[in-house]
């Protein structure tokens, strides 16, 4: 599901194309894979399927590293892959739909009547984020309850506190919240667990062996722990699924996602009908889809993160292309990787990234002093402690475990993982966090 901020819209993967695919060039994917691990950049697994075909797998990195530990990642690991997992709890919603369980204008004040708007908002513009209804990870609040289990009653009893964002289907605005209850109503109609459902609606019905609800992580069934990077790769935090349940809590790998879309499309799952209503967008928002434009090529997609994982799928109808990369930790972007990849499996112009680690730059902690302290803004309701861990910089919103930045010097840090940039101005005690393409004023307060 689930950025650190809001920043869980579609990455468009534009770039300038002409020609179509080709023979796959194996040995450039594999030197681009090489480069990535070699210098610490992303870890993670791919895979590439055309025609409904497997033609490309790779992993790299670690599912798991410390200083006791290092298990390398392989094709079968598995990643939780944060809000793709929309895309199957909105599978399930169009099934039941279909049977005459549902309807796109069920209201969801049938089921919980004590949330904001509720008798205004339908099944369908919680499917397309046209609810109003709060994004429960962009609430400061969220950071103190994330990594403990929280049952639906409780949960029910956070959102139906947070006030509406805008009137129901006045816009569209991406939520969280609206895939969370979601999940909650596909148990409600069925008397079942979502992960019950889960098995019983896809996995089980396209053959999916390594897709399932999440719990917390376990190293024994090959599952992938999350890191951030500060030269080193660090733990980041683990979030109790019981949070994000319908809107990210599955668990796969890359092979299980291409099979997935592939079957979407192939309509193993849903009608012709609901597929188009996913497709079309609506200021930009489908149905737990988004449009992935690859210079003249139009994909259909999800991406998704959570704690230090972040992943991406897409599908290609017009090639019957189908890509999708899980990753546990990332300094080179998911998005990029998606591009390189994409890039070269068209046959596009593409560069290898050179990376010099000569040109890394490292602070002594003293020279962090100067930026430590808390941070408010009159723009936005956040609060950052930026903390320091020997010669590291660290950010953290308020009651947030906190994460590692990268020194690209100017007094700038960057953390990958969300796509933010702060730009510190020391003498003035102030930074700009800029993410998403907008900048936000942050002053220090302490």
């Amino acid at each position: 599901m689930i950025k650190r901020t809001a920043n869980l819209l579609l990455l468009f993967l534009v770039l300038q194309s002409c020609t179509h695919a080709q023979t796959l060039n194996k040995a450039k994917l594999d030197s681009f894979f090489v480069a990535l691990n070699a210098h610490n950049q992303n870890m993670g697994s791919i895979a590439i399927a055309a025609n409904g075909v497997v033609v490309y797998q790779n992993a790299v990195g670690y599912s798991q590293i410390n200083e006791k530990v290092k298990t390398p990642s392989t094709i079968k690991t598995k990643y939780r892959i944060g809000s793709i997992s929309k895309m199957f709890t909105a599978v399930m919603i169009f099934q039941l739909i279909d049977e005459g369980k549902l309807t796109f204008d069920t209201p969801l004040a049938t089921y919980f009547p004590q949330l904001p708007n509720a008798g205004k908002i339908t099944i369908r513009e919680m499917l397309d984020h046209r609810s109003g209804l709060h994004n429960l990870t962009a609430d400061s609040i969220y950071f103190t309850y994330m990594a403990n289990p929280k049952p639906e009653a409780e949960m029910l009893a956070i959102l139906a506190k947070q006030k509406s964002d805008f009137e129901p289907d006045t816009k569209a605005e991406y939520s969280n919240t609206n895939f969370v209850l979601l999940g909650y109503i596909i148990e409600k109609l069925t008397s079942k667990t979502y992960a019950e459902e889960l098995k019983m609606r896809v996995t089980s019905k396209i053959g999916l062996t390594d897709t399932y609800y999440g719990a917390k992580i376990n190293p024994a069934k090959n599952e992938a722990y999350s890191y951030n990077y500060a030269t080193q790769w660090i733990p980041a935090t683990e979030t109790d699924m019981s949070i994000p349940g319908g809107a990210g809590a599955v668990v796969s790998t890359p092979t299980d996602l291409v099979k997935f879309i592939d079957a979407l499309f192939a309509g193993k799952l849903i009608s012709p009908a609901s597929l188009e209503l996913m497709k079309t967008m609506r200021d930009n928002y489908g149905m737990a889809m988004f449009v992935a434009p690859f210079g003249d090529k139009k994909g259909y997609g999800h991406t998704g993160g959570i704690d230090g994982f972040s992943s991406t799928l897409t599908y290609f109808p017009q090639d019957k292309v189908a890509i999708a990369y899980t990753s546990n930790g990332a300094r080179y972007s998911t998005n990029d990787v998606a591009i390189a990849v994409l890039s070269i499996y068209f046959n596009r112009p593409f560069t290898m990234p050179v990376f010099d680690e000569s040109k890394t730059i490292t602070l002594n902690t003293a020279e962090l002093d100067k930026y430590l302290g808390k941070y408010s803004s009159t723009q936005i309701p956040l609060k950052f402690d930026i903390t320091k861990k020997n010669a590291t910089l660290f950010a953290g919103v308020t009651s947030q475990s906190a994460v590692p930045l990268e020194a690209k010097g100017s007094d700038k840090f960057v953390y990958t993982m969300a796509g933010a940039t702060l730009q510190f101005e020391p003498a003035k005690k102030t930074f700009t966090l800029t993410q998403g393409g907008k900048t936000y004023l942050f002053t220090k307060t302490e």
